[in-house]
């Protein structure tokens, strides 16, 4: 795994997206994050074809700390199977990298 990654998950609300983010950027988690939403989503959900509103939640962690995140967003989210999944940054600017893995240490 590389050092940085990208985090996603939604939720069905905007004040549960931002509850999300503050709690992980405030436990260290995460450096930062961001909401975006509405969104409409189609999706399968126990055997049935469902639609949705769902809002879009984005953070930036280092490898190191994505197993306490994964944990803390599964623990948290208002959902009992929600979507927790990463992208690897593969580069970007070494300052803000820096900031990233300090702001998660």
């Amino acid at each position: 795994m590389t050092d940085y990654l990208q985090v996603s998950t939604t939720t069905d609300s905007r004040n549960a997206a931002m509850a999300l983010i503050k709690s992980a950027v405030g436990a260290k988690l995460a450096a930062s994050g961001q909401v975006f939403g509405p969104a409409d989503s189609v999706f399968w959900h126990l055997g049935e074809l469902g639609t949705g509103e769902e809002w879009q939640v984005f953070l930036r962690t280092t490898s190191d700390r994505y197993a306490e995140l994964e944990k803390h967003l599964i623990e948290n989210h208002p959902w009992d199977n929600p979507e927790v999944v990463f992208s690897v940054i593969d580069g970007g600017s070494q300052r803000y990298l820096e900031w990233l893995k300090r702001e998660t240490s």
